[in-house]
This record gives structure tokens, C-alpha cells and sequence, in this order.
């Protein structure tokens, strides 16, 4: 071995132990929570169906709000683990974690014990439907997105806390990793519980999830110490009026609403797609595999697009990936338009099945062009010296998108690709699901209204900037005339 080639790895070495502990406590129990969450959520809007008894749009508005909750809650749970200390936050994250997924496995048992619903292999219903105990799953949910949204505010405080300016990038990078391996394992499992167990497998799943969380709670307390920094905290009051200030903002409410069109259509890798993908290409599709397609899409394309994007504005590489986002939809309406199976050669795939994988392709590439830089120019739009504050509230997106995505996901399953199990016959189920992948026009439909509302907000912030340079050098010239 060279003596360059030594030092290098020498130096490679040294950068991945010159972490401490704390560092990868926080990562190892990121990647068991992403697991746990990715695991529960790409089904969640089947668990409550098929399991529970919910129609389209009741699964949908529960699982949405849930989503939502998670993405709005951080910020003020972040505030509350400034005072309390990031160690006793997590334990209180995971503990609740924990009680909730396995709530979630229980629930069902317990229905069964009160003769509302019986499943072996396959979930038969037999009053649950009309059972309003069934609405008793929302606490549940609750308590899990309590806990998920305290893991979102700590575990990338820790990161950065633990991390020097030597090393953040690396810190972060790997940070990432683990969340990616984590949500990558979590939906990788669906698959053989579902095949093993049937829908009895969407009860059991949350088994699974409870274990990860129970086992991140332990190394919680066994392996983590106390990041509690009194420098930066902020009051509730403090976030609260920063939240309305960043609603008063016209410009970042504007940029929020239209990006939110694109999380609208990304959300339904988790609101439509595994309902559609079983109902239209059967039980033996792998929706919770195909969701695997998108993340697997960012991080092999990611870096190439950012490179290509990078004299770029941010602006120019937003708009082009809203642009990808109708051709994703169309591609995914398109698999109901083929009448045969497509021949890959080593195996054969249902159109519905190929063409959404093909879909979510493009759905991860428009992603790259649209994620690194959103940031960076929500940034730019809040005033000089407040960027920190206005960031903290850059994924109020997603918090509407999940609500809106969601809930409209749920009134477009009902009316064009609706429950088989509530036709007499095969038939007649299919006669009512002929126009399913209308509801990817939809979607396609908002992504194109998203992609030309953000090159309208750009030409009519570029001319409100112009303007309001002109106007704060025309007295410099005044004075010097």
C-alpha cells in the first residue's frame, strides 16, 4: 500500500471515530424509529380499511392528519425538549412511540374479544363497520405522532450539536444514510408479512414496529446522555408568534401553497398508490417495494442533479422538477391503458404494477431537482437576520399537503377506484373501477397548476425585486444629481 493510499485511509478512519457516542446513539435510534414509521405508514390507510372498518375517505382524513401532525408539531416540541432535555425527551418519544404502535396491534384483538370483528388469514367483518368504537384508534394515532414529532425536533439537534464544522457535512451525510436504511428496511418488510400472514400481517406489522421503538428506547437509556442547552431554547409564545409572522408573509405563504401542489402528488406514494396498486393489479403487487423506488431514485440522482443545477438558481431547479411531476402522474394513469401484461424478459409484471414503478421514477428525479434547493431559496425569501426563525416553519407544506393530499385521496378512491369488497361480484366491481386512473389526471392536473404558478410567483418576485432596488438607489442618484 502507497503511503498516500495509508494516510487517506488513516484519515478516513479518524473522521468516522472522531464522533462521539452520543453521535451514533442518535443515529442508531433514527434508523430504528424510520424503520418503525415507514413500516406502519405505507399501509397505514390499508390497516384501517381492511382492519378496522373505515371507508376510503375516513382512512384518509385520519391517516392525513396524522401526517400532518407530524410535520406541524416539531417545532413546538422542540422548544418543549430545549426545557425538559433532549435525553428525557426521547425517552418520553419513544416510550410513546412504543405504547402507540403496540396500541395499534392490540386494538384489533381486543374488538375481536367483543365479537366486532373476526380474522385468521383474512379480516372478515362483522359490525365493525357500523361500530363507532372503532373511532377509539385516533388517541392511539395521537400518541404516536406525539412521539414521532419530539424524534424530528431532537435527533437532528443532536446531530449538529455532536458534530463540529470540521465534520457536520460528513456528520449529516451519514445522518441521512441511516434514515434511508432505515425507511428502506421498514417498507421491505411489508411484503412477507402480508404474503405469510395476509392482512392479519398489517396488525402484526405494528408488532414489528413496537420492538424498534422499545429497542431505541432502551439505548436510549442505557447509552445517551443529556444535550440540554439553555442558550437557544424558545418559549411557546416566542414560536407561536414567529408561526404567524411567517403566515403574514406573503411571499412564503405564496411559495408554501404553491410547492404544496407537488407534496400533494409525492404524498400519494402513501395516500392512493398502495390501495390502487392492489385493487387494480391484485394482492400479489408489492406497493410497499414500489414506494422503495422513489428514495432509491434521490440518492443515486441527487448529487448528479444538483451538480448539473448548481449555476442554476434555485428557482430554475424547482421549476423544472414541478415540471416532471405531471409526466410522473400521466405515466401512472397510463398502466390501467395497457391491456397486457409487459414481458421483462426474466419475469412478467401487470401493467398497473410496471407503469407506477416507472411513475415513481420520475417522481424521485423531480424530488432531487426540487428538495436540496427549497431550503436554500425559503431562505432567501424570509427578512435579513430571520432566516433561522422563518426555517423552522419551511415545512408548513407539507403539513397542508398531507391534510389536502390525503383527504382528496380519499373522495377519488371512493369515486373511481372504490373498495371491491363493497360489490356483490367481481363485475360489478370492475364496471365502477373501468375509469380508476382518472385519479392520476387529477393529480397531474395540480401538478401542472403548481409547476405554472411557480414560474408566475418567480417573474413576479424578480419584478417586485427589481423594483425595489430602483427604488432604494433612486435617492443615492437623486443626491449625487
Amino acid at each position: 500500500m502507497t503511503t498516500d493510499a495509508s494516510t487517506e485511509m488513516k484519515k478516513n478512519v479518524t473522521l468516522w471515530r472522531g464522533f462521539p457516542k452520543i453521535f451514533w446513539t442518535a443515529n442508531g435510534v433514527e434508523l430504528l424509529e424510520r424503520a418503525a414509521y415507514y413500516g406502519v405508514f405505507i399501509v397505514i390507510t390499508l390497516y384501517l380499511s381492511r382492519i378496522l372498518g373505515f371507508d376510503d375517505i375516513e382512512a384518509a382524513w385520519i391517516s392525513g392528519s396524522f401526517s400532518a401532525g407530524l410535520y406541524l408539531l416539531p417545532t413546538f416540541t422542540g422548544a418543549l425538549a430545549d426545557k425538559i432535555g433532549f435525553r428525557n425527551s426521547l425517552l418520553l418519544a419513544f416510550g410513546l412511540l412504543t405504547i402507540g404502535y403496540a396500541g395499534l396491534a392490540i386494538f384489533p384483538a381486543l374488538l375481536e374479544e367483543q365479537g366486532l370483528v373476526q380474522y385468521g388469514r383474512e379480516v372478515t367483518f362483522t359490525g365493525l363497520l357500523a361500530a363507532d368504537i372503532r373511532w377509539a384508534i385516533v388517541p392511539i394515532m395521537v400518541v404516536i405522532m406525539i412521539g414521532g414529532s419530539f424524534i424530528k425536533a431532537v435527533i437532528t439537534a443532536t446531530v449538529a450539536k455532536s458534530t463540529t464544522a470540521a465534520n457536520r457535512a460528513k456528520g449529516f451525510s451519514i445522518f441521512y444514510m441511516m434514515v434511508n436504511i432505515g425507511a428502506f428496511s421498514g417498507k421491505t418488510i411489508v411484503k412477507p408479512l402480508r404474503e405469510s400472514m395476509g392482512d392479519l400481517g398489517l396488525i402484526n406489522l405494528n408488532y414489528f414496529a413496537a420492538a424498534m421503538t422499545l429497542l431505541a428506547f432502551v439505548s436510549v437509556l442505557f447509552f445517551f446522555k443529556n444535550t440540554k442547552n439553555k442558550d437557544d431554547c424558545k418559549s411557546l409564545s416566542e414560536i407561536w408568534a414567529a408561526l404567524f409572522k411567517v403566515l403574514s408573509n406573503g411571499r412564503l405563504v405564496s411559495l408554501i401553497l404553491i410547492i404544496t401542489g407537488f407534496w400533494m402528488v409525492q404524498h400519494q406514494l402513501y395516500a392512493t398508490m398502495p390501495k390502487y396498486v392492489l385493487r387494480m393489479a391484485g394482492e400479489g403487487a408489492s406497493p410497499s417495494w414500489y414506494a422503495n423506488v422513489n428514495p432509491l431514485i434521490v440518492v443515486l440522482t441527487v448529487s448528479l442533479v444538483t451538480a448539473m443545477m448548481r449555476k442554476r438558481s434555485a428557482l430554475f431547479s424547482m421549476t423544472t422538477g414541478m415540471l416532471i411531476m405531471p409526466l410522473s402522474a400521466l405515466l401512472m394513469a397510463s398502466g390501467n391503458l395497457i391491456a397486457t401484461d409487459i414481458d421483462l424478459g426474466f419475469m412478467t409484471m401487470h401493467p398497473i404494477a410496471f407503469m407506477m414503478i416507472i411513475g415513481i421514477v420520475f417522481q424521485g428525479l423531480a424530488e432531487s431537482f426540487i428538495s436540496p434547493r427549497f431550503l436554500e431559496y425559503f431562505s432567501l425569501q424570509a427578512p435579513k437576520g430571520e432566516e433561522g426563525l422563518y426555517l423552522g416553519f419551511s415545512h408548513l407544506h407539507s403539513f397542508f399537503s398531507s391534510l389536502l393530499g390525503f383527504g382528496l385521496s380519499g373522495y377519488l378512491l371512493n369515486a373511481y377506484c372504490p373498495d371491491p369488497r363493497k360489490f356483490s361480484s367481481h363485475e360489478a366491481w370492475q364496471a365502477a373501477a373501468v375509469n380508476a386512473h382518472y385519479i392520476w389526471y387529477v393529480f397531474a392536473g395540480i401538478a401542472t397548476v403548481s409547476a405554472i404558478a411557480l414560474v408566475i410567483y418567480g417573474w413576479v418576485i424578480k419584478r417586485l425585486d427589481a423594483k425595489a432596488d430602483s427604488t432604494a438607489v433612486k435617492p443615492v442618484e437623486q443626491q449625487t444629481a
